[in-house]
């Protein structure tokens, strides 16, 4: 993915020039336009950044950016369905594969935990934005909806009872990162880092599973 200093000459556009030279990660100025909004928003909140405050992290027009997208709300749309459409795919895909059901399992924690800890910005911080709870953001929520079921389908297969309390915890302890992200940015995660954490994170679940009450 490119970085820094790209001098593309347009941005809505043939002909529309940057009013500075590029400076946000992507491939593309919608790219860019994306990984500006991921930036403020989790730095500052939704209703706390505008459209202009976006256009400015870019390096381009206003005007310009509505080229791509049409509202703030379809950025943040976009923000969303990038945290779980990968993982969704993983599930359904785990869900008609053969072998062990705690593997699989263990398999879609580790991707889903992967994904949450890496990303450039804690995306998952924006599931709190009361935002998220319009009908705009049905389909975000909807494809949440059918990750959480996945893991509650795969954890009761491994413990062969879906009525196990237990079923409802992997997707949650998975989701944890998100905050552990946030603790490890204002410090206070100890001298830990969440990327270090994967595997105590995924051994949680095989434990979870594992141990008989």
């Amino acid at each position: 993915m490119a970085t820094g200093t790209r001098t593309a000459t347009t941005s809505g556009g043939p002909g529309r020039p940057r009013l500075v030279p590029s400076r946000r990660r992507g491939e593309t100025a919608r790219d860019e336009i994306l990984d500006a909004a991921a930036e403020l928003f989790t730095r500052h909140g939704y209703t706390g950044t505008s459209t202009r405050m976006i256009a400015e992290a870019v390096g381009i027009r206003q005007a310009s950016m509505y080229h791509y997208f049409g509202t703030k709300d379809d950025i943040l749309a976009h923000l969303l369905e990038t945290t779980v459409v990968g993982s969704v795919e993983q599930a359904r895909a785990l869900l008609d594969a053969d072998g062990p059901a705690l593997e699989r399992l263990l398999t879609l924690a580790r991707y889903d935990v992967e994904q949450l800890a890496r990303a450039r910005w804690n995306l998952g911080a924006l599931y709190l934005l009361p935002e998220v709870g319009e009908p705009r953001f049905v389909d975000f929520r909807t494809a949440r909806q059918e990750l959480a079921a996945g893991y509650a389908e795969l954890t009761a297969a491994a413990l062969g009872d879906p009525a196990d309390k237990r079923c409802l915890l992997p997707f949650r302890l998975v989701e944890s990162v998100i905050m552990m992200r946030a603790d490890e940015q204002r410090g206070e995660l100890g001298g830990n880092t969440v990327e270090g954490l994967v595997d105590t994170i995924v051994g949680a679940i095989r434990m979870l599973i594992e141990h008989q009450p």
